[in-house]
């Protein structure tokens, strides 16, 4: 398969999987059912947080936590008291009560101490340094050790899947009605694909991966790749390399 024609089924695939449809079974489908841009970034980012394994189980899992959170995930986060935080029972496979009461804990911190969720993405000049920055920021917040297995470092090697899908979700927009594109610093050229398994095996049987771990150096190799396709909006082709894995297209 020459570029042209790689590039053309991109494309395809893209178009295929990028539409309203794509939303009802995904995890994205629990922040769009706020219209707050607070409430869309607060929630996405725990939704994106315990966003692995089975679909289906993510998304009772984010109804749950939407209905701790009373419908109101923002003001829960800025206001639940102790006792509140004392009396959470959640459990999402490794993901529990404790490190969803940090979550709460350190987003309130983020707010209290930028303008907004988006500027505490905003210290670093690449991706990764943005990434880690706002990692380090995060755990400020006292937590128990094992919580920091659920905010991953890319300076350590992680793909940094899960942040790389919210930060997805919040920077691109691209009229389709999937992604929010509610904040407007972090550009979509800058974006990272949530490299997992499904992009990862697809990405290397179109050649675009040779490194067999997925990890950030492939990462870096697969983006220096979709780059060249279209370097304005890279990341769009994460909905062709996902539903044809998901989809056992070919």
């Amino acid at each position: 398969m020459n570029k042209t024609e790689l590039k053309d089924l991109l494309e395809h695939y893209t178009d295929k999987y990028n539409q309203s449809n794509f939303i009802k079974d995904d995890p994205i489908s629990i922040p769009h059912l706020f219209t707050d841009p607070k409430d869309i970034e607060s929630i996405g980012l725990i939704i994106a947080t315990i966003s692995w394994g089975n679909r289906k189980a993510i998304l009772k899992s984010g109804n749950k936590l939407v209905d701790i959170m009373g419908h109101s995930p923002y003001d829960f986060i800025m206001n639940a008291s102790q006792t509140n935080l004392k009396d959470l029972k959640f459990v999402h496979r490794t993901f529990n009560s404790n490190d969803l009461s940090f979550f709460i804990l350190g987003l309130r911190s983020i707010y209290q101490n930028n303008s907004s969720l988006e500027s505490a993405f905003l210290n670093g000049t690449t991706t990764k340094d943005r990434i880690a920055n706002f990692r380090s920021q995060f755990l400020e917040t006292p937590h128990e050790l094992r919580t920091e297995k659920h905010v991953s470092n890319p300076l350590k090697g992680s793909a940094s899947k899960r942040i790389n899908m919210f930060l997805r979700w919040m920077a691109r927009n691209d009229n389709k009605g999937v992604d929010f594109g509610i904040w407007s610093e972090i550009k979509p050229s800058e974006l990272y694909i949530p490299l997992d398994v499904h992009t990862g095996n697809v990405a290397r049987k179109l050649n675009l991966i040779k490194r067999k771990s997925n990890d950030w150096l492939a990462l870096e190799e697969l983006m220096d790749q979709l780059k060249k396709f279209d370097p304005i909006d890279p990341c769009k082709y994460d909905y062709a390399l996902f539903g044809i894995g998901v989809n056992k297209e070919f």
